[in-house]
């Protein structure tokens, strides 16, 4: 077809030119959709010849779907928390050598800040750490193994003391207590009765050296690479927040190493003045023993104290009842002046927690994990309260 040709004439002969001009447009738009649609028309007719026509997509919204998917979620989750819990004891071991790997960072720190390059300041701290455990393993456990074996000899002797009272006899005619328990600890059997029996016993201890070696190892990897680990870990944020989430993850583990190094501080003044106290009572032969039980379970918020306080008390009252007494005074005021004097001082510049959150915080955590839930507790109620001030808090004022 010849195009149209070019009017020659007034307005109103340009006017019809731009009409016929537009017709001729839209004629041909519609001639591009005919073709578009008829190539269509082609390919779907060559798949229906090779693989058949498609059908419609899966609607989502159908209760088939929509149950396949659900259980298809539910049983995922359900594999990674059987994966978790039959991992949990290594779990365990990873989150404590992480915790004593924080706690050493800031002697790290420390010799950073002296001159020594990081290398050379996590060997120090390292080789510090192992010559301490060993000196302690070498100095003191011959001690508290000889004293432990003291104690158990005596125990048939304070339990004929205890048989001279009326009462205790009564009941030890009706219930033949006194003599059961003598004989328990005149066989030795105690101790691996405790765990099972002989076999059970060395497997306990096998076991127990196991984790400890496994600890110490992962505890001297976490604090060699501990700056690469947590800058790693800090990439993950989006850059806008990342300078944040640095500042708040370098508090949390200032506020943990804080924490081990205060915790070790309130147990040494605990072992150190149960030391002194129980030579001058009068019970020197077992005080290393029992200054250690003492030191050992103070690390222990909340409850640790209070234990040691009651176990050398018994064994004091058991000695001489003089001496007991002096045990429960001496214990009741050295609580107060630990509660309110010294573990304030020592934690006021690592942890800030309220005393309610600190119970709450000790209570939970041994019902979930045990004394590691208790050590880890009180830190980790910190960094939540922190991470709520920093961000929950100030989010909600700004709106």
């Amino acid at each position: 077809m010849s195009p149209d040709p070019v009017p020659v004439g007034g307005p109103d002969d340009v006017e019809a030119a731009a009409d016929r001009a537009e017709d001729a447009a839209e004629r041909a738009e519609e001639s591009a959709e005919i073709a578009t649609a008829a190539a269509r028309t082609a390919a779907r007719v060559a798949d229906v010849d090779d693989f058949g026509e498609p059908g419609l997509p899966f609607d989502k919204r159908n209760p088939f779907y929509l149950g396949f998917v659900g259980a298809l979620g539910a049983l995922t989750a359900w594999f990674i928390f059987e994966a978790i819990v039959g991992i949990g004891s290594v779990l365990m071991l990873v989150v404590v050598s992480l915790f004593l790997a924080c706690g050493l960072h800031p002697a790290v720190v420390f010799l950073e800040r002296r001159g020594l390059r990081r290398s050379l300041a996590c060997a120090a701290v390292i080789v510090g750490a192992l010559a301490g455990l060993a000196l302690f393993v070498v100095a003191l456990v011959p001690v508290i193994t000889d004293q432990v074996a003291a104690l158990t000899a005596n125990v048939p002797g304070w339990l004929d003391e205890l048989e001279e009272n009326r009462k205790v006899q009564e009941f030890n005619d009706e219930y033949d207590v006194i003599d059961r328990v003598k004989e328990y600890v005149a066989n030795g059997d105690f101790v691996s009765g405790l765990f099972g029996g002989a076999l059970g016993f060395g497997l306990k201890i096998v076991s127990a050296l196991f984790n400890a070696f496994v600890v110490v190892v992962l505890t001297l990897y976490f604090l060699a690479s501990l700056e690469t680990t947590k800058n790693a870990l800090y990439q993950l944020a989006p850059a806008s927040r990342r300078d944040r989430v640095s500042r708040l993850g370098d508090r949390v583990i200032r506020n943990i190493g804080g924490y081990v190094s205060g915790a070790f501080v309130v147990a040494l003044c605990a072992g150190l003045s149960s030391l002194v106290f129980l030579f001058v009572v009068g019970l020197g032969e077992y005080a290393v023993a029992l200054s250690f039980v003492v030191a050992l379970l103070s690390v222990i918020p909340m409850i640790g104290a209070t234990i040691g306080a009651v176990i050398v008390s018994a064994i004091a009252f058991a000695t001489d009842v003089n001496a007991g007494i002096a045990c429960v005074i001496f214990y009741v005021i050295y609580q107060q002046v630990e509660n309110y004097v010294v573990y304030p001082r020592v934690m006021k510049r690592s942890v800030d927690v309220p005393g309610a959150v600190t119970v709450i915080a000790a209570l939970v955590g041994t019902a979930l994990l045990g004394v590691v839930g208790a050590l880890l507790a009180i830190p980790g109620a910190a960094a939540i309260l922190l991470i709520s001030r920093e961000v929950i808090v100030k989010r909600q004022d700004e709106r």
